[in-house]
């Protein structure tokens, strides 16, 4: 307890040192890691997979925001939706395909061939039916539209949507993946993270590709109707505010309410599975894969089972950031930020234990944000003897950027060493 108290005081510290938008912005921002690291610490904590492609799972969640809430264009649906459905399920009839000549025919140069003429067939199918449609669809009004939008429904409806696209990959990911030692797992989730992130930027015809999909609903008001709501602004008066930090402000609450109601039934949820015989079932098989197998545990398919439901929990963060963001921008999905500092937060707060991970978002998502102005602060108060002109001075100055990922690097290296089962060690 006296850890979270300390990060609730280091974010009202900066209510009152800096601004309370900055300080919620914190909170808000924190609320979501903590999913993040919630979704990384049942893979990890749990089962012991080491996955480190959440940013593919994180982007697949914002996506499924995108496609529940934006409204559908109906002129590029014209141009070439229908044709650009015919042309996936064209594609899912080939790779089905594919796997029944591989199961039905014998062994031998014959199957291998029929393979190679079979997918070389198909792919050049599927392209000639999905290559025009795209071409038309993102014809359509490029500079604001050229896509086909999403289903026009409340965003909300779009959180578990996203949760639902990313245990879907995982299940893909997992049936072919979870085979491998834990260092090729790694690799291969890396691989497909980045493969995922490739998609979302180039297929413009889904997503706007580096377009970026900006004006996602929101499922609180807007500050500019609140700003024009006489009631709200009487109520603002009476605090001493003025309307536009009021109306931001209650914004930033509502998200701070809606996120939070979240996060604790996630945490009431892992908690109750963990305690249960699922849980130390669980912890069994990442203890010792070899003597679960032998007490008749199916090892293989109580990964796959965590590797998803940690992978849902993680496209489930990345819906709730596009809805707080408003926006989907492909380009911003960085392994440091969406895969690494996760990392760190589990590592930091206490792998296997869930309030850890709750713990290490919130921390490190507060000295992420703040550390660069504070590094700042402190570079000009070594450099204020030094001339204007020194060229020390000026590579200092230059090198703040550079101090979140020192504070990082620091901060897991004495963790590691002096508290290496994190701040709060799993029982």
């Amino acid at each position: 307890m006296a850890l979270f108290a300390l990060v609730a005081l280091l974010i009202l510290g900066t209510g009152y040192l800096q601004s309370w938008n900055a300080a919620l912005n914190i909170l808000n921002m924190g609320l979501i890691s903590a999913i993040m690291a919630l979704g990384v610490n049942m893979q990890w904590g749990y089962a012991g997979l080491f996955n480190v492609g959440v940013m593919g799972f994180v982007a697949l969640g914002g996506l499924g925001a995108v496609l529940v809430a934006m409204p559908p264009v109906g002129e590029a649906w014209s141009a070439g939706g229908l044709r650009v459905l015919f042309a996936l399920g064209i594609g899912v009839g080939v790779i089905v395909g594919a796997i029944q000549l591989w199961r039905r025919m014998a062994r031998g140069a014959l199957r291998g061939l029929a393979m190679v003429v079979w997918l070389v067939a198909g792919f050049f199918v599927f392209r000639a039916v999905f290559d025009p449609a795209v071409a038309a669809i993102e014809a359509v009004n490029p500079a604001a539209t050229g896509y086909l939008g999403g289903l026009g429904l409340p965003v909300l409806f779009g959180w578990p949507v996203g949760a639902l696209l990313a245990a879907g990959a995982a299940w893909v990911i997992g049936k072919t993946a979870l085979g491998l030692r834990s260092d090729y797992l790694a690799i291969a989730t890396l691989g497909i993270a980045e493969i995922v992130i490739a998609v979302l930027k180039n297929e413009e015809w889904l997503t706007r590709g580096v377009k970026n999909v900006i004006g996602i609903p929101r499922p609180v008001p807007y500050e500019v109707y609140l700003q024009a709501d006489p009631v709200f602004v009487e109520r603002a008066a009476g605090f001493g505010l003025d309307p536009v930090t009021a109306s931001t402000l209650y914004v930033k609450l509502l998200y701070a309410g809606l996120f939070a109601i979240v996060l604790i039934a996630l945490i009431w949820l892992s908690q109750m599975a963990l305690r249960s015989p699922w849980g130390r079932m669980m912890r069994a098989i990442r203890d010792n894969e070899v003597a679960a197998e032998a007490m008749g545990k199916d090892v293989k398919a109580r990964h796959l089972q965590i590797f998803i439901l940690g992978s849902a929990v993680c496209g489930l963060a990345g819906a709730m950031m596009i809805t707080l963001d408003s926006q989907l921008t492909p380009a911003s999905y960085q392994p440091l930020r969406f895969t690494f500092l996760v990392w760190v937060m589990v590592i930091v707060g206490g792998s296997g234990n869930n309030f850890g991970a709750v713990l290490g978002g919130f921390l490190i998502w507060f000295l992420w944000v703040q550390v660069e102005p504070f590094g700042a602060f402190l570079m000009e108060l070594l450099t204020s003897g030094m001339a204007a002109d020194s060229a020390l001075r000026a590579h200092l100055l230059d090198s703040v950027a550079h101090m979140r990922l020192l504070t990082m690097g620091v901060i897991l290296l004495l963790v590691l060493r002096f508290s290496p089962r994190g701040l709060i060690p799993e029982r």
